[in-house]
Formats: structure tokens, C-alpha cells, sequence
């Protein structure tokens, strides 16, 4: 039984953990903890368990005194976090960006590290009923928290041909995505209800006139469509601040991002932080009046070895962000 575990939904005891959901390769493993600097009597925060490859490398770094938290919103993630039997380690059902009111509820008001992996997981992607991969003919579902919000079906069922263009367009990078939004919308007008991931690829390989070598022509429709449903780039936004709040004066926060929409967010968000004086030229103020920064960037970004990427190749795109908090004001 997982210790510490807040109340989760009924069905977690009905989820099973199936040799697909359990392999899974853990990306930029030793760089992301490492960036935590962890300390034995420390708190941390894993904002996105999966299949807790870091949160059981951090475990091995705390002493008795410390203390690790763990968050995921899939119920897949939440009861593989069950083989973990450790009074140290707290697993919570939850979105991240829910992160600052869970630990609220547990008597938790600062933290000495975050991390974050965003994006999917193997696990993920590899179960054929998710509806996350076009490798896959079936349900067309996409959601990581399968206990709430709408399918990728139920959205493409209602949502406006203009909606549908600005989230292929903005979240999968696709420039062709006006022909698919039209040809998905027209599939929906002749009577077709769109329910499943064969269905939805065959569309969009219908309806792309070039198809980039090497991939397929459905990957960047896929990436946006799992992007809005999901709302990872909003959850992201939301964490960033709670996140800094939390931080204690040198607590460190670790971001593993898998693609430029994500990466550019924590880039800019540290940035902001990080240069908090930049102010027009000439103001009459003195530099003991400037706003201080808040977060200090620890290092570069960091990218997978190209041993890992050898042995993992959906590592490759992986990029590495941390920055430590400076003195709390």
C-alpha cells in the first residue's frame, strides 16, 4: 500500500499494471535528480511520477528524515506507485497543477525541490486503448486522467472547424492544418462519428498532400489533439508560479520538456524570473529598489547523451531545464 496515499477514485483498485504499462525507460534519469541537489532531511515534490524511475532514485537519497511527494494524474501511474512501500513517500492522485493545494492538505508549505517530466510516457503511447498513438486502431480517447474531462472523440464530435485549425496549428505545428480540420469536420457532417485512432489517421493521411519522410503524416495531429485535451500546456503555465512559491531560498526545480512549446515556456518563465531588473534605461531608482530575481538558471540546458539516445530513442528530444531559488523575500 502506498504510504501516505490521499483518497483516489474507486476504480484505482480496478486498474492493473500490465507488462506494457510497466516498461518504461526513465529519460535523463541521473541528470534530473542530480539537478535537485537532493538533501538527506529534504521535501520534494515529483510532479509526474509515471513509473517513478526518479522518484526512486530520489527515495535512495533521502535519509529518515526526508520526504518525497509524488503527483500523477493517471490512475495507471497511481497504482504502479503502490509497489512502492515506504513511509517516506507520499502518492497523490492529482493534476501538477494542483500541486501547491495537495500539499496544502498534507501540512506541506515549502519544498527543497520540484521535478517535472512532462509530456507522455511509454506506457502511454504503447497501450493500443489510450488512443494516444495511430500505431494503434482504438478507442479515441487521449486523456491522461481517464477519471474526468472529455475524449479526443467527445471534443472533435463539437468542436468549431476555426477552433479545430488554431489547435493543429498552434500545439502540433502543422501547416497543412486547415485541410485537416476541414476534412475532419467534413467526415463529421456526412453522418461519421469519429471514435476511434484508425479512423482519425486514415483522415488526416486523406487529407495532407505531402507526406515528410520518416513520419507519419497523422503524428503532428495527434501531438495537438492529445496537447488541448489534456491541457498541458495551461497546467504547465499554472505550476511555474506555484512552483516559485513553494521553493525554499536554494531549492532547486528540475524541468524535463519534450517539445519547443513546452520548452519555451520554462525557458521563458525562468528567464522572467531570473531578470526581474529589466527596466527601461535612465529610471531614477536605486539598485537596492530593483526587483531581485527569484530564480537564478543552474547551468545549461541539458540533453541526452547519445548513448541514451541509442537506447531510448524517444529520449532524443528531450531537453533539461533547472534553476535554484534565490533568497526568499
Amino acid at each position: 500500500m502506498m504510504a501516505g496515499a490521499k483518497s483516489a477514485p474507486a476504480s484505482l483498485t480496478e486498474v492493473s499494471v500490465s507488462p506494457a504499462a510497466a516498461s518504461h525507460v526513465t529519460v535523463l534519469l541521473h541528470e534530473a535528480v542530480g539537478a535537485l541537489n537532493v538533501r538527506e532531511d529534504g521535501v520534494y515534490v515529483d510532479g509526474t511520477f509515471g513509473r517513478g524511475g526518479h522518484s526512486r532514485l530520489i527515495l535512495s537519497k533521502l535519509g529518515t528524515q526526508g520526504r518525497l511527494i509524488a503527483l500523477d494524474r493517471d490512475l495507471t501511474a497511481v497504482a504502479h506507485a503502490q509497489t512502492i512501500a515506504d513511509a517516506r513517500f507520499t502518492m497523490v492522485h492529482a493534476h501538477f497543477s494542483e500541486m501547491a493545494e495537495v500539499l496544502a492538505d498534507i501540512g506541506v508549505h515549502a519544498v527543497d525541490g520540484v521535478l517535472l517530466d512532462l509530456g507522455i510516457s511509454s506506457p502511454q503511447i504503447d497501450q493500443g486503448d489510450r488512443g494516444f498513438s495511430f500505431r494503434f486502431d482504438g478507442p479515441l480517447d487521449m486523456r491522461m486522467d481517464q477519471s474526468r474531462g472529455k475524449t479526443a472523440a467527445e471534443w472533435l464530435a463539437v468542436i468549431s472547424e476555426k477552433q479545430l485549425v488554431e489547435v493543429i496549428k498552434d500545439y502540433g505545428e502543422e501547416r497543412f492544418a486547415k485541410q485537416v480540420a476541414r476534412a475532419i469536420v467534413k467526415e463529421r457532417e456526412d453522418g461519421h462519428a469519429i471514435t476511434t485512432t484508425g479512423q482519425l489517421a486514415k483522415i488526416v493521411a486523406g487529407a495532407i498532400p505531402k507526406i515528410e519522410p520518416g513520419q507519419n503524416p497523422a503524428t503532428r495531429t495527434f501531438q495537438a489533439l492529445r496537447i488541448f485535451v489534456n491541457q498541458e500546456l495551461e497546467e504547465l503555465s499554472l505550476v511555474l508560479p506555484d512552483c516559485l512559491r513553494l521553493l525554499r531560498q536554494d531549492g532547486r526545480l528540475a524541468i524535463i520538456s519534450f517539445h519547443s512549446l513546452e520548452d519555451r515556456i520554462v525557458k521563458r518563465f525562468i528567464h522572467s524570473e531570473q531578470d526581474r531588473d529589466n527596466l527601461p534605461a535612465g529610471l531614477p531608482i536605486r539598485a537596492s529598489e530593483l526587483p531581485q530575481p527569484r530564480l537564478m538558471a543552474v547551468g545549461k540546458a541539458v540533453k541526452p547523451s547519445a548513448a541514451e539516445v541509442a537506447a531510448n530513442v524517444r529520449s532524443r528530444s528531450a531537453v533539461l531545464r533547472v534553476a535554484a531559488r534565490t533568497a526568499v523575500q
